[in-house]
């Protein structure tokens, strides 16, 4: 898998995760509520999903819609309760008021994932400044992944800062792989994957006919098509 782009899809469900690794999924991002922007899921869903298919789970912990952290206390139980039932990788992702890391939250909740790996997701399209929040969490343990869609309005507008942040690559702060998602389309796949970016997301692109449908396989298949061809 090392030589191949990777493809995660969000998956709400047992049965949108076995259609995902039908068509094609490297890996799931486990979520609850979409209108709020996914928040974490249950341990209850989380089993039933780990049970339907054999491929990496990140399970997102969120529980409120927006960017600021909330209740940290509840954010680690609810970490700890899924580490308990076997979760082994999740996203995450906390601004400040002022936009910028919430360190004091994500440290915290890195603390209680034990070197966990973990995905820093679209928070960095609203932070203030992006290069000074990599490099702020440059060190933490088990950080391995922005998703980014470059812009907090999409794939579109950020597509400029996408290939900006490609071409650093290996520099401090810019070690974790980047994960592009966030309105990204099939046309935008060759000049990303031009760049030498390696990683997708898809949500809705995962749901023709909408997010109170599943995920379709065949729309899973398209992706891991385009990305493979």
């Amino acid at each position: 898998m090392s030589n191949r782009a990777v493809l995660e899809v969000i998956a709400l469900d047992a049965e949108d995760a076995v259609a995902a690794q039908a068509g094609g999924a490297d890996r799931l991002e486990l979520v609850t509520d979409m209108a709020s922007d996914g928040l974490t899921p249950s341990c209850a869903t989380f089993a039933e999903i780990r049970a339907a298919v054999d491929i990496p789970l990140r399970v997102m912990l969120r529980v409120a819609d927006g960017f600021a952290a909330g209740d940290i206390d509840v954010l680690v139980r609810k970490a700890r309760e899924l580490r308990a039932e076997g979760a082994d990788e999740f996203v995450l992702g906390f601004l400040d008021a002022a936009g910028h890391a919430d360190l004091v939250a994500v440290e915290r909740l890195v603390a209680e994932l034990d070197g966990c790996r973990w995905t820093f997701h679209r928070a960095i399209d609203r932070a203030t400044d992006r290069d000074t929040l990599r490099k702020q969490l440059a060190d933490l343990p088990g950080l391995d992944t922005y998703l980014t869609a470059g812009s907090a309005r999409g794939v579109d507008d950020g597509i400029p800062t996408l290939l900006g942040e490609a071409a650093h690559k290996g520099e401090p702060g810019y070690e974790p792989q980047i994960l592009v998602g966030g309105g990204l389309r099939l046309e935008h796949l060759p000049q990303l994957l031009l760049a030498g970016i390696d990683a997708v997301h898809i949500g809705g692109a995962a749901r023709p006919k909408g997010w109170e449908a599943p995920v379709d396989a065949a729309a899973v298949r398209e992706w891991r098509a385009r990305l493979d061809g």
